[in-house]
Parts: C-alpha cells; structure tokens; sequence
C-alpha cells in the first residue's frame, strides 16, 4: 500500500462539532481551502493508496518520520506566493529540503493586482525560488495555477512548470454539469453572494450586497474565513475583521439578523446546499466553485490575479470586480454567463491535470481506481454539522450545545491546570532534596552575564 501524506486542514471523513471545528481551526482561516484539498484526497485516492491529512502542520522537525512513513508529499496550494504567507512558505521549504521522497505541488499561483504586475513579489523572490527549487528536486514539474504564475516562474528562470489550474474543480472527474434551470432570475429566485472583507472595505462589495438584497429577498451570503464563522456562531467580534460591519457575517448587518448568512466548514454541506440555489456570485473564486460542483451557474467578480488567472483557465464567467458599479443587476451576470468553454473544455484539463499527476508518479482514482465510488459512499454514510448560521436573539435552542461545548472546556482545562500544577509541586520538591539551582537562579546566570556585558561595553 503507497502512502501519500496530504496538506490539508482536516480529511474529508473528520466529523467536527461546530465549536470544535472553529477551535481546531480545521478550515486553516478559510475554508474555500477544504475545497480543494477534498478534491485533492478523493482525486489520489485509490485500491492501492491510503492518503493521510497532515492537519495544515509544517513540523520541520517530522521530516525523518515523513521519510520512513510515506511514499510522497503532496502539497495543494493556492496563492502562496504572497507576502504575507513568505513565513510559512520558507517553513515548508525547510520541511521539503530534509525530505528524501517525491514532493508534488498542486495548483500553487502567485498574488498580484489585476493587472499582473508582480512588482509586489520582488522582495520575496530568494523564498519563492529556495521553495521551487526543493519542489523540483524531488518532482518532474510545478503544478500551477494559471498564465500569470506560469510566466512569473519562468521569468525567475524555472522551465518545468506547467498550467494545471486547482484540483477542485476535477472533484467529479471528466463529470462537470451546470445548467441554467430557468431563461432568467426573478425577484424569487434563490441567489448566493460571497466576497472577501477587502471587497467589501475596498471594493464596493458592500453597495452590491445591499442593492442586490433590496432586490432579491432571496439572496444568502455565503462567508468563508474563520472569523466569519466565529461571528456567526459565537457572535466573536474580537477579531480585526470585525471592524467591517458593512459585510452580513457581522451581527449589525440586516442579513444577519434575517438569518441569510452562512459558513461551512465542511466542502459536501457546502456544495449540497447550493444545489438548490439559482445562482452564484461573488469576489471568492471557491465560493463560486462550490456552485459549479453543484451544477448551479456562477459568476466571480475577479479583485487580483489569483481569481482573474483561474477563471481564464477554466473560463469561468467573470468581470473584473473594479469595472463594476453598485447598481449591477445579478440577472445581467446571468444572462450573461456562458458555460460553453468551461464544459467544452473540461475534458482536455483534466486530462492535461491526470497527465500531470502521472509525470510525477502519482495514481488518480478516476483512470486507476473506482471513480471516487467508495470515496462518496463513505462520505455519504457520515453526519456532517450543517451550514453555521447566525446566532440571533431568538435561536434559544442552539443555546444547548454552546454552553455544553463549553463546559465540557472548562472541564478539561481545570484537569490540565490541576496535573500541571501537581507536575511542578513534583520538580519543585525534587530541587530542594537535591539541592540543585532554581529555574529562576539559572535563568538569571544565563540572561545577566550578556547583559552585564552588553552594559559595560557600552560604558566604554
């Protein structure tokens, strides 16, 4: 049995209650990452594969253990190249530098504003090419997301990276259905709005939002980081996000208090749920893509180059979010939106993405497996936590299962703080019949002397 360990918030078989999900983190700060690392687990799953999620960790120091358990490393990314992920980028390529089996990278792109002006990613280029070049140590090519990353790595002097796009949207293999269910939305039809807070602050996302529910009663915003969900569920405004009260996650919107907002932590809740809506639209690129796997149209409102790159491959329905005014009717988007490229061409990416797969070694259920069959199956045998809704004055039920969330914590956290209280009761008696030096004296001889001699040279 080949073992591939899997970058990955939590396996698509992990069951969380929603306060455990949220205090575990399992959606790594948003959960459009599940998406793709879902498909990813279901994609390499196959007879002769077990595939194992690493829960998002970069242990450096696991790197021999990696060795020793797994035949591969598999890492799904999206927009790494950024610089506020530079730190975590050069974590995972220290891991990657001590490991002695195959590393695959899937779908990694770079960030950048609309007009892919990579201007911004200058300081960071020793990490990008550092991380690049141990991935290519250790595999055939670098799976990327789309034109602007390609070119950026190429411009760096990289040869072997080709296009593959993001694997969620290979989820269903060669299978990928929308259809509009009707010649236009109306003032029923069920709609799904998503967008970032920076779309919102920065963007005029919040005027669209506004306008569109004004006209559409029907419509439900779907958010995806995790302060969104922690406001929602716990009505947490401690995070900086919760500045932007013009987004309907924050407990002041309208949509909130209406019930219309929605955060999933799990992708087949996710994609269950927008089977039944009309349309999708929105600034997240997997929020839209979670619609398309449902067969439900979608457009994205692309804000950068990470969605703009995306959307070009797959030909998505887009318009550049910035040419876009507050009185945008979600009917001209769907009028508008044509799946004939995204369907026609379905085929041909994803044989461009298992060809891919098969250069670096790696098997895929859909040619050597079952076609996700037994991956579905046991999905679907599984009771997941339904979309978090928003916790209203008038939601008394949903009282249960916080509060005995919580007192379960409590619980535990008075057990630790008593063992650890009794761990140092023990070393502090020990220290006194050995009459060895306290903790505090050796911290004190250890930290004064630079100190003292730091002092003194500056007297000099």
């Amino acid at each position: 049995m080949k073992r591939i360990l899997l970058r990955s918030g939590k396996s698509p078989f992990d069951v969380f209650p929603v306060e455990e999900a949220l205090h575990q983190d399992v959606i790594a700060t948003n959960s459009g990452n599940l998406i793709f690392s879902d498909a990813s687990h279901k994609i390499l799953q196959t007879p002769g594969t077990e595939v194992v999620t690493n829960g998002m960790r970069t242990d450096v120091a696991a790197a021999e253990r990696i060795n020793e358990e797994y035949d591969a490393f598999v890492v799904p990314l999206a927009n790494a190249f950024r610089p506020s992920f530079e730190v975590s980028l050069k974590r995972l390529t220290r891991l990657i530098s001590r490991l002695r089996i195959p590393v695959v990278v899937l779908g990694i792109g770079a960030q950048a504003g609309l007009n892919y002006n990579a201007a911004r990613l200058k300081p960071m280029e020793e990490s990008v090419r550092a991380f690049v070049s141990a991935v290519l140590d250790r595999s055939a090519s670098i799976g990327v997301r789309g034109e602007f990353t390609e070119k950026y790595l190429n411009d760096l002097g990289f040869r072997d990276v080709e296009v593959i796009g993001c694997p969620s949207l290979f989820m269903y293999g060669k299978e990928l259905a929308v259809d509009k269910r009707g010649p236009a939305l109306s003032a029923e039809s069920r709609i799904a709005i998503n967008g970032s807070h920076s779309a919102v602050q920065k963007q005029g996302l919040d005027r669209l939002i506004e306008r569109t529910h004004a006209r559409y009663p029907n419509l439900t915003f779907v958010g995806q980081n995790l302060s969104d969900a922690r406001q929602l569920h716990w009505r947490d405004l401690s995070h900086p996000n919760a500045a932007v009260t013009a987004i309907p996650t924050h407990p002041d919107h309208p949509m909130f208090r209406q019930d219309k907002v929605r955060v999933y932590v799990d992708p087949v809740t996710w994609i269950d749920d927008l089977r039944g809506y009309d349309f999708s639209f929105g600034s997240r690129i997997h929020g839209n893509i979670a619609a398309l796997l449902a067969g439900t149209p979608a457009t994205v409102l692309c804000g950068d180059s990470r969605t703009l790159e995306l959307c070009r491959y797959f030909e998505i329905p887009h318009r550049r979010i910035d040419k876009q005014t507050p009185d945008l009717d979600p009917a001209q988007l769907y009028e508008e939106a044509d799946f004939t490229g995204l369907i026609g061409g379905h085929l041909e990416r994803f044989e461009r993405f298992t060809g891919f797969l098969d250069r670096n070694g790696l098997e895929n259920t859909f040619t050597h497996g079952d076609g996700g069959a037994a991956f579905e199956a046991r999905l679907r045998s599984l009771a997941f936590p339904p979309g978090i809704r928003p916790w209203n004055d008038t939601d008394i039920t949903s009282l249960t299962s916080r509060f005995g969330w919580l007192q379960t914590r409590i619980s535990e956290l008075t057990l630790d703080n008593a063992q650890l209280k009794r761990e140092l009761e023990r070393r502090a008696a020990k220290a006194t019949a050995t009459g060895s030096t306290s903790v505090y004296r050796r911290a004190r001889t250890a930290v004064g002397r630079p100190i003292r001699r730091a002092l003194q040279s500056g007297r000099q």
